[in-house]
């Protein structure tokens, strides 16, 4: 459609112009009168919470589509796991010894960025929760490599603000957690997930449930801290009261740098005659 035909009526940003500037009397004052795409009190009535969530899925859509982003490079992880430099004010010891994946996070993602650059930014591009710990080490490497990088961000009474690092024209803000996890997943072509705690417990088993159920392609799936993981999560015990399957212990691998995230990343995917001499294989060793 060209231009002229986009305008053969009037613009809607003109009409609530113009009702700016119209008399003022009873009944322009009276809420009815607002124009109910701008009136706000009308926006954020209960009945209607399904055009709110259309206006969350529909506005990242339209932004990163318009930017040319065609896939991402998904991190989650803890939002309290410090930077080295910053480790010894962690409040636990475990804590502040995770933080060298901090830095592996932050090397990762400056070498997908270096990959994204290829693609002149519209593959592989990395995508973070926009907020501190991890996250922050995502973008942060993104913006070492001079690549742009996602940061989707949702609204909370703690860790709301975005980080300094996230492209300024990529950076979202959600109310719904249920319509930011969609846009984690709508294009990536890889997921990695670094220690955390419940909302990137949340995370990953969400996106390895949609894989396990044939709901979304099976892309590279990566957990960084195999020592951290096997800890708090016994996955063979899974398997063996046969709640998943064997195979559904196939959906991830772990890796401990950024350079064997890159190998597998550059490999997938694994050949079926070679997997099971993947070091990192969770029934390995």
């Amino acid at each position: 459609m060209t231009e002229d035909r986009n305008r053969l009526f009037r613009e809607a940003r003109q009409d609530i112009e113009t009702a700016r500037d119209i008399p003022d009397t009873p009944q322009t004052r009276a809420p009815a009168y607002r124009i109910a795409f701008a009136d706000s009190d009308f926006l954020l009535r209960d009945e209607l919470r399904p055009v709110r969530l259309q206006l969350e899925l529909l506005k990242p859509e339209l932004v990163m589509g318009e930017q040319g982003i065609e896939s991402t490079v998904v991190l989650f992880g803890g939002a309290r796991i410090p930077e080295p430099a910053k480790a010894s004010g962690a409040r636990t010891k475990t804590l502040a010894d995770l933080s060298r994946y901090y830095d592996q996070a932050r090397e990762f993602s400056r070498l997908v960025t270096l990959k994204s650059m290829e693609t002149y930014g519209r593959e592989y591009v990395i995508a973070t929760g926009g907020g501190p710990g991890v996250m922050e080490a995502g973008n942060r490497g993104a913006s070492d490599a001079g690549g742009h990088s996602v940061g989707l961000n949702i609204v909370l009474p703690h860790e709301q603000a975005p980080n300094e690092y996230v492209t300024p024209g990529l950076c979202f803000n959600f109310h719904y957690f249920a319509i930011r996890k969609m846009h984690f997943l709508m294009r990536a072509r890889a997921v990695c997930v670094f220690p955390g705690g419940f909302g990137t417990l949340d995370e990953m088993f969400e996106s390895l449930t949609l894989i396990q159920t044939g709901r979304m392609e099976r892309v590279p799936f990566l957990l960084f801290g195999q020592e951290f993981w096997e800890s708090i999560i016994n996955w063979k015990a899974l398997a063996e009261a046969g709640t998943i399957s064997d195979d559904d212990l196939e959906l991830f691998r772990y890796v401990e740098t950024a350079e064997e995230a890159m190998e597998l990343l550059e490999h997938w995917p694994l050949p079926e005659t070679k997997r099971e001499h993947i070091p990192g294989r969770p029934d390995a060793g």
